[in-house]
């Protein structure tokens, strides 16, 4: 399996593919960052290229969502909580209770937690824009002074700009 290291703002990443999907985006000292045996180093990879140069314009500012084609594996359910994720704009987050709403899984939340826990496409699936309780900062792979920061990047680079609307004529 494909994969490439590379450096951000907040350490060491490694993202894997197979085929030309990503399956795996991590920082390289969280529990599942390390390649395994048998996978190899490939810059040249294409989607491994779109991942490096898309997450460093995250962190640059200049991109808020991520456009890269995503085949992370898990169970179905954990699909449909990792989708919804997709759908959470940048500096917007909300509790695991309210995405179980979403979900119309409202006694789910413990797995609703679960599967954002086993989020395989960090940053890219947005498992940081989730939050405890009245907004507590609770559980993220990587580290809770990351998902800080990450929420505290998008809050100043992606916040809601106003609209301007044209002058009415007199």
């Amino acid at each position: 399996m494909p994969h490439l290291r590379f450096e951000t703002p907040l350490g060491g990443m490694i993202a894997f593919a197979e085929g030309d999907a990503l399956t795996r985006l991590s920082f390289g000292d969280e529990h599942n960052g390390p390649p395994q045996p048998g996978t190899a180093d490939d810059p040249e990879h294409s989607v491994l290229q779109r991942t490096r140069k898309q997450v460093l314009e995250y962190f640059a500012g200049t991109r808020p969502d991520f456009d890269l084609p995503l085949a992370p594996s898990g169970t179905r359910f954990q699909h449909t909580v990792w989708t919804a994720l997709g759908h959470l704009r940048a500096g917007q987050t909300l509790s695991y209770g309210e995405l179980a709403q979403r979900l119309d899984r409202p006694q789910a939340v413990r797995a609703v937690a679960q599967a954002v826990a086993r989020n395989p496409l960090i940053l890219v699936v947005p498992c940081h824009r989730v939050v405890g309780v009245r907004g507590a900062l609770t559980g993220y792979a990587a580290g809770l002074e990351r998902k800080r920061v990450l929420l505290a990047h998008e809050r100043q680079s992606y916040r809601p700009r106003p609209v301007a609307y044209p002058a009415s004529p007199s």
